[in-house]
């Protein structure tokens, strides 16, 4: 019988009680929402969602309801797949340009006392860069769309905000009358980019400042005087921030495998996770500094809780937005304008999930068959008010 994979919930469960006596005091609603949400999923906690058996033997299965929670690393497959749907028919027969922006170390801290202000904050300095440059007639002159994500991680679990945008390699004239490609070897020069991109997104962070919308708590409580947030944020206008764009990589076909690799992802996958063995989780991470080689790290299994509940975003924080021409209110009237002035195409299919039979674990003959559905159970998480994390290794 094939061993049970190792999942996000198992470390939850058996280390959980542990993280909470150390970091309970520290955790917000939404987190410990995620820490119970987790846990509780597709568990008998959130009740049974349909039983299987074997048409060949007497075994039985009950599989639960899942908990939906967007943080959770079994819960999101389906709505990508979902999204990606609807996203193919937004498509254009041009290549398309992925650029990454990045806040810097410094102000790591403040954003995680701070969250749907300076994610806020990067958003809307990020996307009015890419804008406002591409709209420049030395640059280009077009009204551009694009797609943004936000991650708040690295491959190791640490804090790094940054933004992920999916832009095609062009856009509309000023007066809607002409597609206007970019040039082939990069899509924007980096350096205005990261310049504009910094000024406008410490220009919105002393606004909020002025505005009394940030807090600062701990060892950032100093920062509250105005004096010291000055001198605090006065070497961060000097400093050279990240932009990063790659070369257009190719046509509406490969921008879905980008935007699946890039959208309702959550901080670490359960596949990536290895061991859990004596308080200490080991899992893989890739390294991008040195050619994506794949190497191991190790965690206490508290530290990794920690880590993993640094990513929780705010209650109804959107995370992926859409910009320029690719604006919810007025898509489907400019994608109409683009198609009339774009080569016409076959908006590429995505391959649909496998509908191949379920094999009995026990006889390994018949196939597992639904035999029963329940109606949906009521969750606790969504119709009920309190917040008590349950914790329970059995």
């Amino acid at each position: 019988m094939t061993p049970q994979r190792l999942e996000v919930a198992d470390v939850f469960r058996q280390h959980g009680q542990e993280f909470l006596d150390r970091w309970g005091h520290t955790l917000s609603r939404q987190q410990r929402r995620v820490l119970r949400d987790i846990v509780a999923c597709r568990t008998a906690e959130l009740g049974v969602h349909h039983i299987e058996q074997c048409d060949r033997c007497p075994h039985q299965k009950t599989v639960y309801n899942s908990c939906r929670n967007r943080h959770c690393p079994k819960c999101h497959s389906r709505a990508r797949d979902d999204w990606l749907a609807a996203r193919a028919k937004d498509l254009l027969p041009v290549p398309y340009c992925h650029v990454v922006f990045t806040i810097p170390r410094e102000i790591g801290p403040l954003a995680l006392q701070n969250p749907r202000i300076l994610y806020g904050i990067l958003f809307r300095a990020s996307a009015e860069a890419l804008t406002e440059l591409a709209a420049d007639p030395k640059r280009m002159g077009a009204k551009i769309g694009f797609i943004a994500v936000l991650h708040t991680w690295t491959q190791r679990l640490e804090h790094h905000p940054h933004v992920h945008c999916v832009v095609p390699a062009g856009g509309l004239s000023p007066n809607h009358t002409s597609w206007i490609a970019s040039r082939k070897r990069f899509f924007l020069p980096v350096r205005p980019l990261s310049k504009l991109f910094r000024g406008k997104f410490l220009d919105y962070l002393a606004q909020a400042f002025r505005e009394g919308r940030l807090q600062f708590h701990g060892t950032l409580h100093e920062l509250a005087h105005p004096a010291r947030f000055e001198d605090w944020i006065a070497p961060l206008r000097k400093q050279k921030w990240v932009v990063y764009a790659k070369p257009p990589f190719g046509g509406p076909e490969h921008v879905l495998k980008y935007l699946a690799r890039y959208t309702h992802r959550v901080a670490i996958a359960n596949g990536r996770l290895v061991s859990l063995e004596g308080g200490v989780v080991r899992f893989q991470w890739r390294d991008s500094q040195h050619g994506n080689q794949i190497n191991e790290m190790a965690l206490d299994a508290v530290e990794f809780i920690r880590r993993f509940l640094l990513h929780v975003l705010p209650c109804g924080f959107v995370k992926i937005r859409h910009y320029g021409f690719l604006s919810n209110r007025n898509r489907k009237r400019n994608l109409t304008c683009c198609r009339t002035l774009l080569p016409p195409y076959i908006t590429p299919k995505l391959a649909e999930r496998s509908q191949e039979p379920i094999h009995c674990p026990v006889c390994h003959v018949g196939i597992m068959r639904i035999i029963q559905s329940a109606a949906p159970a009521m969750y606790y998480g969504r119709n009920n008010d309190s917040h008590e994390v349950r914790i329970d290794s059995s």
